[in-house]
């Protein structure tokens, strides 16, 4: 089982390749003259967002105010470049994990590579694990909640994305501007 780690990276971010609606999402850790890049999809992005706020919010909450947790990401943090060249996919993510390393007041993150659980003579899947500051974990989080939200605009009425060619809402039964879809 191949395990890229990374402790702590030069970079770590959240990225996407392609059109909205076709786009295929990355996270990307550098350092030291390696790149490691794994895909997931979006939804996987925004859990990932969602649940590091959640994180430090809760060590911050926990420690009364006392953890080194900054509240917004700090401005020198902020990372809107693209990805880093070549987008190479090491392997597809299945399952994630986080924690909170008390000792070193980091953030462990841990990707791992999707298997097939029927498998049982499958080598063990690759990780990608990152061990990042509080302050670059809430940097990454604010870049990933940017990514998702960039995506197609969704339908005022059921949710679902809009597409450039139409969009045939449920909540119309399936008409499309006074035209059935077909």
């Amino acid at each position: 089982m191949p395990v890229f780690d990374y402790d702590p990276p030069e970079r770590f971010v959240a990225g996407a390749m392609g059109q909205p609606g076709a786009r295929v999402f990355y996270l990307q850790a550098r350092a030291e003259g390696r790149l490691t890049t794994v895909a997931l999809e979006k939804l996987q992005v925004a859990a990932l967002a969602g649940k590091l706020d959640e994180l430090l919010d809760d060590v911050l909450r926990r420690s009364g105010g006392t953890a080194q947790v900054p509240a917004m990401a700090p401005a020198d943090l902020t990372d809107n470049a693209p990805l880093d060249q070549p987008v190479t996919e090491e392997f597809r993510v299945g399952t994630m994990a986080l924690a909170w390393d008390q000792d070193t007041a980091q953030v462990v993150i841990e990707a791992q590579e999707i298997t097939d659980e029927e498998d049982l003579g499958a080598p063990e899947p690759a990780m990608l694990r990152v061990r990042i500051s509080a302050g670059m974990a809430r940097a990454f989080t604010q870049r990933a909640l940017r990514l998702v939200a960039a995506g197609r605009p969704p339908c005022p009425l059921c949710g679902q994305p809009l597409d450039p060619e139409g969009h045939i809402c449920v909540r119309l039964n399936g008409y499309r501007g006074g035209e059935e879809a077909t």
